[in-house]
C-alpha cells in the first residue's frame, strides 16, 4: 500500500501521509490540508474523521469486536475485574497484585464527598431527570476542586484519576437515591468498588443489606463492557471541553450531558426497558428474542 494519498484540486496535487492502524484500518492524515491548499473538509457528524490516534480501544460493532489495549473483551470479562481493566485502559498494562491494591487504596482516599453537596442535590425535585441531576452535581464538584489539572504532571493526573473514580461513583448513586426519596449513603472503604455501588444504591437504614455475589459479578462485567468505546459522543465532548483547559469535573459534566441524549446513552436506557419487560413477562428471554 502506498504511504501517501494524492489529492488534486484545480490541477494542483497535494500529498498526505497514509496511516495504518493496529487493526489495519487505513486513514489519510489531512492535518496540513488547510495550510498547504487553503481547503477544508466537510464531514457532518465526523463519521469519516478520527480526531486523534489512540492505543486504548478498538471497537467494531458490526463484527462484535471490542478490545482494550489489545485484550479481547471476552478475556477481560472472564479473567479480570473492573478496577484491573480500568488500570489497563488508563495506564496501558494490567496491574500487578501490589499495583492493584495501591490503586484501590488511592481511590478510597477520595470517596468522601463534601457534605455541602447535599445542599445542591436538595435543590432538585424528585421528578428531575437523573442524567440532568448527575451532570449538575458533577459540575458542582468543580467548586470543591477548583484547581485545573496539569496533564503534563504524572502526579496530578494520577490524583485526578483516583478522585474521579472515587467521587463519581458516589454522586451517581446519590442521583438515584434522590429520585427515590431515600437518605444518601456513604462509600464503605472496607468493601470492593463494585460491591460499594450496590450498597450505595440499595442499602436502607431500616435493615441490613447483603449484595448478591452473582449480581456483583454481573455488574462488574457490565462496568468492564462500558469502560471505553473509542471516540464516541461523550468521550469526544470531554476531550473538546478539556482542550480549553476547563476544570476536570466541568469537562466530565459535559460528557454526562452528551451521554444523556437518546442517540447515545439512550441505547442503554432502551436495554434496561427491554430487560424490565422480559422480567414482567415471566423472565423468558428466549421468548422475547423470538418475537
Amino acid at each position: 500500500m502506498s504511504k501517501t494519498a494524492i489529492l488534486e484540486i484545480d490541477g494542483k496535487k497535494y500529498e498526505f501521509p497514509v496511516i495504518v492502524g493496529s487493526e489495519n484500518e487505513v486513514a489519510v492524515d489531512i492535518n496540513k490540508l488547510r495550510d498547504v491548499s487553503g481547503v477544508i473538509t466537510m464531514d457532518p457528524g465526523y463519521k469519516n474523521s478520527g480526531s486523534c490516534t489512540s492505543d486504548i480501544t478498538f471497537l467494531d460493532g458490526e463484527e462484535g469486536i471490542l478490545r482494550y489495549r489489545g485484550y479481547s473483551i471476552e478475556d477481560l470479562a472472564a479473567k479480570a475485574n473492573f478496577l484491573e481493566v480500568s488500570y489497563l485502559v488508563i495506564f496501558g498494562e494490567l496491574p500487578s497484585k501490589q499495583q492493584l491494591q495501591q490503586f484501590e487504596t488511592d481511590i478510597r482516599k477520595y470517596t468522601l464527598v463534601n457534605e455541602e453537596m447535599k445542599n445542591i442535590i436538595d435543590g432538585f425535585p424528585k421528578t428531575a431527570h437523573p442524567m440532568g441531576v448527575l451532570s449538575s452535581l458533577t459540575s458542582a464538584l468543580t467548586a470543591f476542586n477548583p484547581k485545573v489539572v496539569n496533564v503534563e504532571n504524572d502526579k496530578e493526573m494520577y490524583e485526578a484519576i483516583c478522585k474521579t473514580m472515587g467521587k463519581f461513583l458516589v454522586i451517581a448513586t446519590w442521583t438515584y437515591r434522590k429520585m427515590m426519596g431515600y437518605p444518601l449513603n456513604y462509600y464503605n472503604n472496607t468493601k470492593g468498588y463494585v460491591e460499594n455501588f450496590l450498597h450505595l444504591m440499595f442499602e436502607l437504614p431500616t435493615g441490613p443489606y447483603t449484595a448478591n455475589p452473582t449480581v456483583i459479578n454481573a455488574l462488574d462485567k457490565l462496568f468492564i463492557l462500558h469502560a471505553d468505546h473509542e471516540q464516541n459522543c461523550s468521550t469526544s465532548t470531554v476531550r473538546m471541553v478539556g482542550s480549553s483547559h476547563a476544570g476536570l469535573f466541568a469537562s466530565i459534566s459535559a460528557g454526562v450531558s452528551a451521554l444523556w441524549g437518546p442517540l447515545h446513552g439512550g441505547a442503554n436506557q432502551a436495554v434496561l426497558e427491554m430487560l424490565e419487560e422480559i422480567q414482567k413477562n415471566g423472565g423468558d428471554a428466549d421468548k422475547y428474542l423470538a418475537k
